[in-house]
């Protein structure tokens, strides 16, 4: 463990923060996490299904034996609540979350994420994280640049929301 706090605190800290808590919009919150899925999203950057300039060069330095470590480290942090801005729209965005809308065939997010957003080993933890990191990762799901293996379901959720449910769910779970 000592060994993947240095490795966050040298690393991960500037984009992540030290505790897997970012306070920067651009970057999600790592902390709180189930340690698998930190461990499957980051071998996803290694595999070339999940995209980004910044943390694939990162990544692939990394040693992958340090990987479980990492996630048992971001797995162990508390994890730190947003704020609504919007509570009209977090109220619509609760609605769809918790309940989908079965007449556009969008399931509710509860169903894989976990009512409390807490995420699971598969799929990742939602509550608390920036508004600004769902809306764009949910537009890579819907544009098909975030090809992960777990993503295939989110693709297809993701074609099938508006801007504005997106928002709205974003919303809601940036405040939990």
């Amino acid at each position: 463990m000592e060994k993947a706090r240095t490795i966050a605190a040298t690393v991960c800290v500037k984009c992540h923060g030290a505790d897997g808590n970012s306070t920067d919009p651009a970057y999600p919150k790592l902390a709180g996490h189930h340690p698998n899925y930190i461990v499957g999203q980051l071998n996803e950057f290694i595999a070339g299904r999940r995209k980004s300039d910044i943390m694939v060069p990162i990544v692939t330095a990394l040693d992958p034996g340090d990987f479980k470590a990492l996630g048992a480290y971001f797995g162990a942090q508390k994890p730190t609540s947003g704020t609504v801005l919007d509570k009209k729209a977090a109220e619509e965005g609760k609605r769809l979350y918790l309940d989908g809308n079965e007449e556009k065939g969008i399931p509710a997010c509860a169903g894989c994420h976990q009512e409390d957003a807490g995420g699971t080993k598969r799929f990742p933890r939602l509550a608390g994280q920036h508004r600004e990191y769902l809306i764009r990762e949910m537009g890579n799901f819907k544009n098909e640049i975030r090809m992960t293996k777990t993503g295939r379901f989110m693709r297809e959720v993701a074609k099938r929301m508006t801007d504005q449910e997106i928002k709205a769910v974003a919303e809601f779970l940036a405040g939990l």
